[in-house]
């Protein structure tokens, strides 16, 4: 196993416990010196805040441990693309490094749609490295949507209404 894959298992940690509280399952961590500094995952439901995504939470907490919001030297691991929010969160944080598991072809903003990560014109760019443990993080995701969309049908049949 490698370190990238070492660290992305704790990322998916972090989406495993999105997923059980009924988040979109999206976990991240920020390491700094080989050791791990900030972990988070998607809060966006249960605290009814767009910005609740893992990559925001680990990035306001991995500022704080450090008691500065220049987070140079760290490194991202979150299980998805960063969106065009988080990326941009990104690149204000300074952190150059992101490894990320699954692509999102329908947001992701550090390769798929865009790469504002490593848009020229900012005056920060991140190297970026995707597909690592990408099944794994592909597989929760699917499950999770899959099930959503299984407890609607049922929900639907039950009452034989649509909502």
């Amino acid at each position: 196993m490698t370190n990238h894959e070492f660290y992305m298992e704790v990322a998916i940690e972090e989406a495993k416990k999105a997923g059980n509280i009924g988040e979109v399952p999206i976990g991240a961590i920020i390491v700094k010196n080989d050791e791990i500094i900030a972990r988070a995952h998607n809060l966006r439901e249960s605290e009814q805040n767009p910005t609740a995504h893992a990559e925001h939470i680990a990035i306001q907490r991995a500022a704080a441990a450090l008691g500065s919001w220049r987070l140079e030297g760290c490194t991202l691991y979150v299980t998805l693309e960063p969106c065009v929010m988080c990326a941009g969160s990104i690149v204000m944080s300074r952190i150059p490094s992101v490894i990320y598991g699954a692509k999102d072809p329908k947001g992701g903003c550090a390769g798929s749609l865009m790469n504002l990560l490593q848009e020229p014109r900012f005056n920060h760019r991140a190297t970026v490295e995707f597909g690592i443990l990408e099944e794994s993080c592909s597989q929760l995701l699917t499950a999770f949507f899959k099930n959503i969309r299984k407890n609607k049908k049922f929900i639907r049949t039950a009452d034989n209404t649509k909502k």
